[in-house]
C-alpha cells in the first residue's frame, strides 16, 4: 500500500552498497548531527563505547508516524539497520503493536531488492507452538495488550536493510479517554530515533496529555484502567513537543542518543502514551460520510445511572496464596465503597469448594451488608483446587434466580465479575463443556466479564466466556498491581448509563452495517458503527436510537445531511493531509518523510477502512457464536474476504514475505529469473479462543528452509506463490479522454477515434451477450479541461463491468481502486495489492496499483489499465484504461464501441486532389467511406506511441448507427440495441 510512495523517497545509498569511507566514520558523524546541551564531540564515552562493541546491525534510524482521523489509527514504522562488518549477519526486525490493532503492510529492502509482503487466506487451521516463553528482551508489555511482530533477515556485508511496517487500529474510549501507545524497544541505542503523532478530528480535542514514558505493570486508577502507575511527576518525555491548532495537534519525540542513554542503555524506553479526548454534543452523536461509506460514534453523557445487579465470583484456590489474595482483597474493600444505594451485590468464593457469602439472594447496598462484605472477604484462605465451571454454574443461577424475584428491578443491568489465576482443575475441566453449561446457565439474561490473573491461566477459555456472553474479558500480568487494574477494570462497568441499546438507519439506504445492538452502554466508553451507503442519491439518513435507562425508555431520532456531512469529512481528511504533508517537509530520512507523504494518500479511505477493521472484527465475534458448521463457515469466509480486501493480518490470514538470499561470502544472491517458490509466512497471535483445542500449546509445522518470522513468535503455514505471467495485449483499447485504438491485423492498419460523451453516461464496449454472454460497459466521470484546451471538459472511465451469462451469470466491476468479483462467492480485491482469483466463469488477477487482467473462460481476455494520481491537478481524476489481450472467445456478432471490429477488414484508399482541395484519404469500412487524417497516439500509460488514422465526429460513419445508440441504461444492462449501417 505504502510501497510505491516509499521507494520514491530513497536515495542511492541507502539501497545501494556503502562505501568504505561512509563506515569509518558512522559513529561520530551520527552523534554530530545532533543538537545536544554539550559540545557536539563530547559524547559520554560509555555510548561511544556501546556503539563500537556492537557486533549485530546497528539500527541507524527508527522513525514511527502515526495520523489519528476520528478515532481510527494509522501507524507506519521505518527502521533502516545498518551492517557495518564485511560479513553478512542477521538483522532482527521487531516491534510491538496493540493486540487490537491489524498489520496492513510490512515490507523489506535489501540490498537493493524489494521484498514485499502479501496477505494470503489460511488453507486451514494451523497449530503453532506458544509454549516458548517471550524473549525477555522486546521488553515488559502485558501480553494482553501487545503483540510482538518479529522479522528476520541477512543483511549482506557492508549494506544497509530498509524495514517498513504499517498497522492499523480503532483506539477505544475508556473512562473518557482515548489512548495511543506507541512501543519504544529497539534493544539497543538508536542514532535517529522519532515519533511523530498527528490527531485530526471532526470535535476539538480535549484533554490532551502525553505521559512519562511507561515500563511498568501498575495502574493508577485516577488515570483510567491498565495504565501502569505513573510516577507522581507528570511531565512528558524530553524533547516532546505539542502543537494544537483548531481540531489539529501534533506531537513529537525525538530523543538523541545521548539523551536515550540517560534514560536506559539498553533500547527499552518503554512506551510512548498519549491520552486525550474530544468535545462531544449532546444527543444522537457523531455521523461521518466519506466516499459511500459512514461511520457513527455514540457516547451519550450525563445520564442518571442505571443501577446493577452484580456477583463477584472469586477464586480462592492454592495458588492465589499470597500477593494475589492480598491484592484482590484490597481491590474488592475498594469496589465495595463505590457501590451505589440501588445496586445489588453478592459473593461466591470458590476452589475445591464453593461458597456463597449471601445465599439465594442479592441484597441491597447498607452501610451492615457493606460491613459483614467486608468480613467476608477478610476471611477468605486460598486452598485447594479449582472448580470453574461449579463457580460460574452457582453464580449464574444466583442471578438468574434473583431476575425472577418480585425484588428485581425491570431496567437494571446485571453482570457477573469472574476472577481466576488457574485453569479448571476439579469438576468438568474440558473447555467445551464448561463454555456450553455456561451459556445454558447464562440464558443470555446477564453478561460476564472475566479477569485473569497471572500467567498460568486459560486466557482463551476466558475470553470466549466473555465474547459469547456480552461480556469482555481483561489479562492482569503476574507482576502488575493487580489491586489498582482490578479496580480500574470495574470503574469502566460499574457506571451503566444505558441498557438494551438498538441503532437503526433507513433500511433502503444502507448496507452491511457493522454490529448495532448492544447490551449495555457503560459511562466514558463509546460505541461506533459504520457502514455501506447503498443510495447514493439520498438527500439524507434517518437515524433512530433506542435505549433503556433506569425505568425510562429513550429515543433519538435525526435526519443526517448526507452531502453537508460528506462535505465537512472531507475538510477534516483535508486537514489531516495538510498536518501530514507538513510533517514530512521536517528534517529527517527520505523514507521517514515518505511515511508521512504515504500515510496521507490512504486518509481519503479511512470510513471505509475503518468500516473494512470493524466488519472483520464483527466477523471473528460471530463465529463464537454460530450455531452451525454452515454459519460458521460463512462468517470466516466473509471475514476472510474482507481481511484479503484491506490488507489486514487477522486470525484468518497469513503475511507472506519472500525469503532474501546472501551467499557465504557476505554478497546478495543474483537477482532470481523467476519468483521464488516459497517465502516466510507470518501470522497473527490474536487468534480467537478457538482456534486451539482446550487452550492447549499448539506446534508449529514451518516448511524446511523457510525462515521463521512471527507475530508474538508464532509461525504460520509458508505459502508457494505462483509463479508471475508476463501480460501482452492488443493496442485495440479505450484509454483516456476516452481515446478508442483499434488494430486490424490482417489490414496493417491501426484506426483511432474519440468519444465526447457525457459525464455519467455508459457506453457499451464490448456486446456478446447471445453468443459468447459477455458484455462490457464502461461509465464515464468528467473533469476539468487542462489550460488552453479547446475542450469544455474531459471525460474518462470511472468503472468498467464486464458481465457473463454463460455457464451462469457472474460479474466483474472495477474502479481504480477495488475489484469487486461476484462469481461464486462475491468478494472484494484492493487494487493496491498483487492477488489472483479463479471463481468459475471468471478469473481475475491484479497487479496492484498496475493493471487488472480478466479471463473469461480461458479464450477472452480483457486488461484494464489502473491510472492513479498521486496529486492530481484538476483537469485529472484517477481512471481505467481499457484493453482487449484475446478475443478468440468473442463470436464474429460481436458489437459495441470496440467488439464490432474483432473480425473486420478495412482498407486505405487516397481521393485526388480536386480544385483547391488536397488529396485526402478515406477508409472503407463495411462498404463506407470514412475521411481520416493521420495522427499518433500514446497507449499502455504512455509507454507506446502508436501511428493510427484518425476518424472525426464521435467517429461518424466508422462505427455502426450514432454514439447515441452505445448508451445504456446501468452498468450491467446487456440488451442488445439496433445499431443503423451508416451506407454510403
Amino acid at each position: 500500500m505504502l510501497l510505491l510512495t516509499l521507494l520514491l523517497c530513497f536515495s542511492p545509498s541507502v539501497l545501494g552498497q556503502l562505501e568504505e569511507s561512509q563506515l569509518g566514520d558512522d559513529i561520530d558523524s551520527e552523534l554530530v548531527d545532533f543538537e545536544l546541551d554539550i559540545a557536539p564531540r563530547r559524547v559520554p564515552r560509555q555510548v561511544k563505547t556501546i556503539l563500537s562493541k556492537e557486533t549485530k546491525p546497528h539500527i541507524q534510524e527508527l522513525s514511527i508516524k502515526t495520523t489519528i482521523i476520528s478515532r481510527y489509527a494509522f501507524t507506519a514504522v521505518h527502521c533502516a539497520m545498518l551492517n557495518r562488518h564485511s560479513a553478512a549477519a542477521e538483522g532482527v526486525f521487531q516491534f510491538q503493536i496493540p493486540a487490537g490493532a491489524y498489520v496492513s503492510n510490512f515490507t523489506m529492502i535489501i540490498g537493493g531488492r524489494v521484498y514485499q509482503s502479501e496477505v494470503m487466506p489460511k488453507a486451514k487451521r494451523v497449530k503453532q507452538d506458544n509454549g516458548k516463553a517471550r524473549n525477555k528482551e522486546s521488553g515488559d508489555a502485558s501480553p494482553e495488550e501487545v503483540e510482538v511482530f518479529r522479522m528476520a533477515a541477512s543483511i549482506p556485508g557492508r549494506n544497509r536493510a530498509v524495514f517498513l511496517l504499517t498497522y492499523e487500529e480503532l483506539l477505544q474510549r475508556r473512562l473518557g479517554r482515548y489512548e495511543l501507545v506507541t512501543s519504544l524497544r529497539p534493544l539497543q541505542l538508536v542514532s535517529r530515533l522519532s515519533i511523530d503523532v498527528t490527531i485530526v478530528d471532526h470535535s476539538p480535542v480535549t484533554d490532551l496529555q502525553v505521559l512519562p514514558l511507561r515500563n511498568g505493570w501498575s495502574t493508577n486508577t485516577a488515570n483510567g484502567p491498565n495504565a501502569p502507575k505513573t510516577p507522581a511527576k507528570t511531565e512528558p518525555p524530553v524533547t516532546t513537543a505539542i502543537k494544537i491548532e483548531k481540531n489539529v495537534c501534533r506531537i513529537t519525540f525525538s530523543p538523541n542518543i545521548v539523551q536515550q542513554a540517560k534514560i536506559t542503555t539498553n533500547g527499552i524506553l518503554g512506551d510512548f502514551v498519549i491520552r486525550y479526548d474530544v468535545q462531544r454534543d449532546m444527543g444522537i452523536g457523531d455521523i461521518q460520510v466519506l466516499n459511500g461509506h459512514f461511520v457513527h460514534y455514540f457516547a451519550p453523557k450525563d445520564l442518571p445511572v442505571v443501577p446493577k445487579n452484580v456477583v463477584f465470583v472469586i477464586d480462592t484456590s492454592a495458588s492465589m496464596l499470597g500477593t494475589k489474595i492480598r491484592q484482590t482483597k484490597d481491590a474488592l474493600f475498594t469496589i465495595l465503597r463505590d457501590l451505589r444505594p440501588g445496586d445489588r451485590f453478592n459473593f461466591i468464593s470458590f476452589s475445591n469448594r464453593i461458597k456463597v457469602w449471601q445465599p439465594n439472594r442479592l441484597v441491597p447496598v447498607t452501610p451492615l451488608n457493606i460491613r459483614d462484605a467486608k468480613k467476608f472477604i477478610y476471611m477468605l484462605m486460598p486452598t485447594g483446587g479449582t472448580n470453574i465451571d461449579g463457580a460460574i454454574r452457582t453464580g449464574s443461577t444466583l442471578l438468574g434466580d434473583y431476575l425472577l424475584s418480585p425484588d428485581a428491578s425491570p431496567n437494571s443491568v446485571s453482570l457477573i465479575i469472574f476472577l481466576t489465576d488457574g485453569r479448571p482443575t476439579v469438576g468438568e475441566i474440558r473447555s467445551t463443556a464448561i463454555l456450553g453449561n455456561t451459556r445454558s446457565a447464562v440464558q443470555e439474561k446477564f453478561c460476564i466479564f472475566t479477569i485473569g490473573l497471572g500467567n498460568d491461566v486459560d486466557y482463551r477459555l476466558l475470553e470466549r466466556m466473555a465474547l459469547e456472553n456480552c461480556g469482555m474479558m481483561r489479562r492482569i500480568h503476574e507482576d502488575a498491581d493487580a489491586s489498582a487494574m482490578l479496580k480500574g477494570f470495574y470503574d469502566e462497568i460499574g457506571t451503566p448509563l444505558l441498557s438494551d441499546i438498538r441503532i437503526n438507519y433507513t433500511e433502503d439506504s444502507v448496507q452491511y452495517v457493522t454490529q448495532h445492538l448492544f447490551t449495555n452502554y457503560f459511562n466514558g466508553s463509546e460505541i461506533v458503527i459504520a457502514g455501506k451507503l447503498s443510495n447514493n442519491s439520498a438527500e439524507s439518513l434517518h437515524v433512530q436510537v433506542t435505549a433503556s435507562n433506569n425505568d425510562k425508555s429513550i429515543v433519538l431520532e435525526t435526519d443526517v445531511p448526507l452531502r453537508h456531512r460528506q462535505t465537512e469529512t472531507e475538510k477534516h481528511v483535508k486537514a489531516a493531509t495538510a498536518a501530514m504533508a507538513a510533517g514530512a517537509k521536517t528534517p529527517g530520512s527520505g523514507v521517514a518523510q515518505g511515511l508521512g507523504v504515504a500515510l496521507s494518500l490512504i486518509a481519503d479511505d479511512f470510513v471505509e477502512r475503518l468500516w473494512g477493521f470493524l466488519s472483520v472484527k464483527d466477523g471473528l465475534r460471530s463465529r463464537l457464536r454460530s450455531q452451525t458448521s454452515r454459519e460458521r463457515e460463512d462468517h470466516i469466509q466473509q471475514a476472510t474476504n474482507l481481511s484479503l480486501t484491506y490488507h489486514f493480518l487477522t486470525p484468518l490470514t497469513n503475511l507472506v514475505v519472500e525469503k532474501p538470499e546472501v551467499l557465504a561470502d557476505g554478497t546478495m544472491a543474483p537477482a532470481p529469473t523467476t519468483p521464488p517458490s516459497a517465502g516466510v509466512a507470518v501470522s497473527t497471535a490474536n487468534e480467537l479462543p478457538d482456534d486451539a483445542e482446550d487452550g492447549k500449546p499448539q506446534k508449529s509445522n514451518g516448511a524446511p528452509g523457510s525462515q521463521t518470522s512471527s507475530l508474538s513468535n508464532m509461525i504460520g503455514k509458508v505459502e508457494r506463490r505462483p509463479a508471475k505471467k508476463s501480460i501482452t495485449f492488443s493496442k485495440t483499447s479505450a484509454d483516456g479522454d476516452p481515446h478508442f485504438v483499434v488494430e486490424f491485423p490482417l489490414s496493417k492498419l491501426t484506426v483511432c477515434f474519440n468519444i465526447n460523451g457525457e459525464p455519467g453516461h455508459i457506453l457499451r464496449l464490448v456486446s456478446d451477450h447471445k453468443y459468447s454472454g459477455v458484455t462490457v460497459n464502461g461509465k464515464l466521470i468528467g473533469a476539468a479541461a487542462p489550460p488552453g484546451s479547446h475542450k469544455q471538459q474531459r471525460t474518462y472511465f470511472s468503472t468498467i463491468t464486464i458481465v457473463v451469462d454463460q455457464p451462469r451469470r457472474a460479474y466483474i466491476e472495477v474502479t481504480p481502486k477495488k475489484v469487486i468479483l461476484d462469481g461464486r462467492d462475491r468478494m472484494v480485491l484492493p487494487c493496491h495489492s498483487t492477488v489472483a482469483v479463479d471463481s468459475g466463469a471468471l478469473s481475475v488477477s491484479v497487479a496492484g496499483k498496475s493493471n487488472v487482467t480478466v479471463t473469461v473462460g480461458g479464450n477472452i481476455v480483457f486488461v484494464i489499465l489502473l491510472h492513479q494520481y498521486k496529486n492530481p491537478a484538476p483537469y485529472q481524476r484517477d481512471h481505467l484504461g481499457f484493453y482487449i489481450g484475446n478475443s478468440k472467445g468473442l463470436s464474429h456478432n460481436c458489437h459495441g464501441l470496440l467488439g464490432q471490429f474483432l473480425y473486420e477488414e478495412v482498407g486505405l484508399a487516397e481521393l485526388p486532389a480536386q480544385g483547391d482541395m488536397k488529396p485526402s484519404s478515406v477508409l472503407k469500412v463495411k462498404e463506407r467511406s470514412v475521411p481520416v487524417v493521420q495522427k499518433s497516439r500514446r497507449i499502455y500509460s504512455g509507454t507506446q506511441s502508436v501511428d493510427c488514422w484518425f476518424a472525426r465526429n464521435n467517429a461518424a460513419k466508422l462505427i455502426d448507427g450514432q454514439y447515441e445508440d452505445y448508451l445504456t441504461s446501468h452498468m450491467f444492462d446487456t440488451g442488445d440495441r439496433p445499431h443503423g449501417t451508416n451506407r454510403v
